[in-house]
């Protein structure tokens, strides 16, 4: 355990950014796997509003920087390519 006020502070800040990053990736991981699960179950109109919510949600982490920025562009385009095979 740290003895100075300044790295005790620093090791609150850390845990809750830790939290918060924890929670914003798993709200893209959710994101993900509805619109996964939207594609598997074949509802194009479906899949389309998951996109839309999943693109959204992972470029509000990306701007907060809680994932790198072509890290998120990576995965939209990811998703993008899912539902282009599936509505082609």
């Amino acid at each position: 355990m740290a003895n100075i006020k300044s790295a005790k502070k620093r090791i609150k800040v850390i845990e809750k950014k830790t939290a918060l990053n924890r929670s914003r990736k798993s709200q893209i991981k959710t994101a993900i796997r509805r619109f996964e699960e939207a594609v598997a179950s074949g509802n194009v109109q479906e899949a389309k509003e998951k996109f839309q919510y999943a693109q959204k949600k992972i470029s509000q982490v990306a701007a907060k920087g809680t994932i790198h920025k072509n890290a998120a562009s990576r995965k939209v385009a990811k998703l993008a390519s899912k539902l282009n095979s599936m509505s082609a």
